[in-house]
């Protein structure tokens, strides 16, 4: 593998409380080799940015709710409106639930591990009678793209554009299919909280964690961030859009700070009353398995629609040169 082209260090630069200074590069981004989404492999550039070392916690967010009085979409029943043809009695306020099955199913239909459950939040990560007492230094899940945006803004931060997400991510290294380098366990040793056994029915736990782990309960990447792989997904700021776009013919341009598309591109035909918009989530999670979900990796990209919470997804923040204030978080 090759290492990521940067540059010049600029790491003595002192970083907010809780982020990590990445210097900027060129690196190769996405992949040829997985899912088609991913595809194709183009370079990128990025400027210099601070990331948080680690996902956002319950600790933190519960900051946030202390200070803003901020009621999350989990937390607010659906409007009618919104929603054309859904059953009056369906609309409540809930989250995706992950329940696994006790037996093999069909690996189609995500039904069968998923619940959207009356009363789950990120207070009540399982449902209305689980809470998040010793959950402190956990990741917060289900949170929207409007709540982390809505912190974002409030700590004095924004979210990643997919770009800068994935290249923290690789810590360094152009072009590894994993965070740490080419193996998922090198040595036996898990570097990331994924999935173990046969999804979703089998979970063998072998890297210590049935679902979120504490943060920083894994070793970090060679930029010095934890959990950018598995624990949980993690929203970025970019619109999702089907594939990459492929390099420019000229050797010379390197898309700089790149973006994703300036509208959402992942519109669903089977679904042509329901137009809702998705981002892009990165890293994959606890629940990404060999035989289902191979999105451990820094290449790997899901589209999450916006008023969408889960049981597996979180997000991290980033603070820009141009827009460096003192933070909260």
């Amino acid at each position: 593998m090759d290492s990521v082209t940067t540059a010049p260090d600029r790491s003595d630069l002192s970083s907010p409380p809780g982020m990590v200074f990445v210097p900027g590069g060129t690196f190769r981004m996405g992949s040829d080799r997985h899912y088609p989404e991913e595809a194709p492999v183009h370079r990128a550039a990025v400027d210099d940015f601070w990331i948080d070392a680690t996902p956002v916690t319950n600790r933190q967010f519960k900051d946030f709710v202390k200070a803003t009085g901020h009621v999350t979409f989990a937390e607010i029943p659906p409007d009618p409106k919104h929603y054309p043809g859904a059953l009056p009695h369906m609309l409540y306020a809930g989250s995706l639930v992950f329940s696994p099955p006790a037996h093999p199913v069909n690996l189609k239909d995500w039904s069968q591990w998923w619940q959207f459950l009356k009363g789950a939040d990120w207070r009540h990560p399982y449902g209305p009678k689980t809470n998040i007492n010793g959950l402190d230094n956990h990741p917060v899940v289900h949170v929207a793209y409007p709540d982390a945006l809505a912190y974002a803004r409030w700590a004095g931060k924004d979210l990643p554009t997919e770009a800068e997400w994935e290249y923290a991510s690789r810590g360094g290294l152009d072009g590894a299919e994993y965070a740490w380098g080419d193996e998922l366990t090198p040595g036996g040793e898990h570097r990331a909280n994924t999935w173990q056994g046969n999804f979703p029915y089998e979970n063998l736990a072998r890297d210590g964690f049935a679902r979120t782990s504490p943060v920083k309960a894994f070793p970090s990447n060679g930029f010095g961030i934890y959990d950018m792989i598995g624990n949980t997904w993690e929203w970025t700021s970019d619109w999702f859009a089907p594939r990459h776009e492929a390099d420019s013919a000229k050797a010379c341009c390197v898309p700089e700070n790149p973006r994703g598309p300036r509208e959402d591109a992942s519109y669903d035909p089977c679904q042509p009353d329901v137009r809702i918009p998705r981002k892009v989530l990165k890293g994959g999670s606890h629940l990404c398995a060999p035989n289902y979900c191979r999105r451990y990796r820094p290449a790997a990209r899901h589209p999450e629609p916006v008023d969408t919470s889960t049981s597996h997804v979180g997000f991290r923040c980033v603070l820009r040169r141009g827009d460096r204030t003192d933070t909260r978080a």
